[in-house]
């Protein structure tokens, strides 16, 4: 294993363990993706060979790939995990969210509610996520152990201190931790690792044939879900996904890379950055910061 990898995995599975024993009650979140799977696998290296010691969550838009959800079945059930889905379209239902309407509709900010309500509900007092620092501005001034009030909301201004990699997690009632594991990894990182560990994803990270629907020069997967307009066009061409979020608000990339070397090197190309692709990302400049102050991951 590369020097630079095995630093970033020792490091990671020091805090997996960390959550374990310092946590009543711990979950990791699981959205399928490439982040979230790359945690499944150092939460299996943490605990070898016992199997993984909390279950997994999945927030569940209803607007989210098939592909993905399919892979997340056959690893939950690979790993022999618990694996604990709650559902948008219930908080829709009962009157908690109100669905978006118009061109640019996405369910993707309406996972908040949804989240906290299953954290009251099982009690999780901590929550781990594969979110990255390099990803976007709002997830560089986290802490690994990042404490959320007992209303899921985040602070930037009251973050603790984290010298010598010493986590502090002592919280009061009704507040919890969104613990990050791999807050320290690249884009790139994540990628050299999935190769060197022979990681399976979902296809879609792969260059694949789609219908898609053209959008402000953006292509996104053509779904039900999507709310057409006359200046959508739809066509049909050979893409790939960087990262993978609903399928509302989540562009393609026009790529024939489907290895995972060609990828990387199509990456490194890019004048785009990987959350470029995230169009609920650019509703204004601090759309995901405002999303996490409110309890969003």
């Amino acid at each position: 294993m590369q020097s630079h990898l095995k630093t970033l995995e020792d490091e990671s599975i020091y805090i997996i363990r960390e959550v374990v024993s310092q946590f009543q009650k711990p979950v990791l979140l699981f959205s399928g993706g490439k982040d979230s799977i790359t945690l499944a696998r150092l939460a299996q290296k943490a605990f070898y060979p016992a199997k993984i010691p909390f279950p997994f969550l999945h927030i569940d838009t209803g607007h989210n790939f098939p592909e993905t959800i399919e892979f997340r079945d056959q690893l939950v059930e690979e790993l022999g995990v618990e694996l604990i889905v709650r559902y948008v379209q219930d908080s829709i239902d009962q009157k908690k969210v109100q669905e978006e309407t118009g061109k640019y509709a996405s369910r993707n900010s309406l996972q908040t509610v949804t989240l906290l309500d299953a954290i009251e509900e099982f009690g999780f007092d901590a929550c781990m996520g594969g979110a990255r620092r390099d990803e976007e501005k709002s997830r560089a001034k986290e802490r690994i152990f990042s404490v959320r009030d007992d209303f899921g909301q985040w602070d930037s201004k009251k973050q603790r201190p984290e010298l010598f990699n010493i986590l502090n997690g002592k919280i009061h009632f009704g507040e919890n931790v969104r613990a990050f594991p791999i807050s320290n990894w690249t884009e790139e990182d994540v990628w050299n690792y999935i190769a060197q560990e022979g990681v399976g994803l979902p296809t879609i990270y792969f260059a694949h044939n789609r219908k898609l629907v053209k959008r402000d020069g953006a292509f996104l997967a053509h779904s039900d879900y999507l709310n057409l307009v006359d200046t959508d066009e739809i066509v049909e061409t050979t893409v790939r996904f960087r990262t993978v979020g609903d399928m509302t608000c989540t562009a393609a990339f026009v790529s024939e890379a489907n290895t995972i070397p060609d990828i990387m090197f199509e990456n490194k190309s890019s004048k785009s950055s990987e959350r470029g692709a995230r169009i609920d990302d650019k509703r204004s400049e601090a759309a995901l910061e405002q999303r996490k102050k409110g309890g969003y991951f």
